[in-house]
């Protein structure tokens, strides 16, 4: 698998520096070693739209990458002393037209590794590409990381079994259309990483965006839940601007199909907070994921 090419290091400069900024990552990995599906390279400069005190979270800024044409995934360890050998494909939001890359991405690695998992930050195409569903380039960007990820699982010493996807906002839609679209990919296989499973052993959707058009009851017509979609923990407040019913219509229709699911509306909260402020929100789903994630046994110790 080919890492960075010398043209690659120019666009991928910002995301290098944010991983650098929190804590220590591996290098960012292209993930189509010869281009991107459909890409034509004609979307612009990748870049932070952010500007001076726009858009603040909490006090603080939030980086919004725009113009994704070279989509990676950065793989952030635990320390060796905690590590489960789980590992979970953080999927930032932004609406399918930007990546919030450090609240909904670096800030949810360097919580994932404080409990002993490993995270595995996908940078995927955004905005949405002319002429196709918003989600298609996205969503073959998660299919390529899941299965590349779970190729490497020996080299990186993580249990090819416990491999999940975690998504925030329109990365919730992501997460959730690879936990429902895995048994074929939405691409050509590339290489012999597109032979191993696409396939989430478990999701994590934190107020997630678009699972139902217009507040339900159907889930939107790409999500179709069966008995194989993977557990799943939600999590999203009742006020939130994106309707609480993606959360709710979708957990019902893991029940139907006797998915193991949790769920956990709280009252307010509204959306996009990621793990920033003392609210109850993003104080409280953090640690309602870390048990779930113990009950489900993806926090244990492995032993290679």
């Amino acid at each position: 698998m080919n890492f960075i090419s010398k043209s690659h290091r120019l666009v991928l400069s910002l995301a290098t520096c944010l991983t650098a900024l929190t804590m220590s990552a591996a290098e960012p990995l292209v993930l189509w070693p010869n281009g991107a599906p459909g890409e034509k390279g004609d979307i612009g400069v990748e870049q932070d739209t952010s500007k001076p005190g726009d858009g603040l979270v909490d006090g603080k800024t939030v980086v919004r990458l725009g113009n994704v044409s070279v989509p990676t995934i950065t793989l952030y360890r635990p320390d060796s002393a905690v590590a489960t050998g789980a590992a979970v494909i953080v999927c930032p939001g932004g609406g399918y037209s930007i990546l919030a890359m450090d609240l909904e991405g670096t800030e949810v690695c360097q919580w994932l590794n404080s409990i002993g998992v490993n995270a595995v930050l996908l940078k995927y195409r955004v905005p949405a590409r002319a002429g196709a569903e918003r989600y298609l380039a996205p969503l073959q960007d998660a299919q390529r990381a899941l299965g590349l990820v779970r190729s490497h699982a020996a080299e990186w010493k993580l249990d090819p079994h416990r491999i999940g996807i975690m998504g925030f906002s329109a990365g919730g839609h992501l997460s959730a259309a690879a936990s429902t679209r895995f048994a074929q990919r939405a691409y050509p296989p590339v290489d012999a990483a597109d032979q191993a499973s696409c396939r989430p052993d478990f999701t994590m959707l934190i107020y997630p965006a678009y699972l139902v058009p217009h507040a339900g009851p159907a889930l939107a017509p790409e999500l179709t839940v069966t008995s194989n979609t993977p557990p799943t923990f939600l999590f999203q407040a009742e006020d939130d601007g994106v309707h609480v019913e993606c959360s709710l219509y979708y957990y019902l229709a893991l029940k139907q199909a006797r998915v193991p699911a949790e769920l956990h509306i709280l009252p307010s909260g509204g959306h996009g907070y990621g793990l920033r402020g003392t609210a109850a929100a993003p104080a409280s789903w953090p640690k309602l994921a870390e048990a779930w994630l113990r009950r489900e046994g993806i926090c244990q110790q492995l032993h290679l």
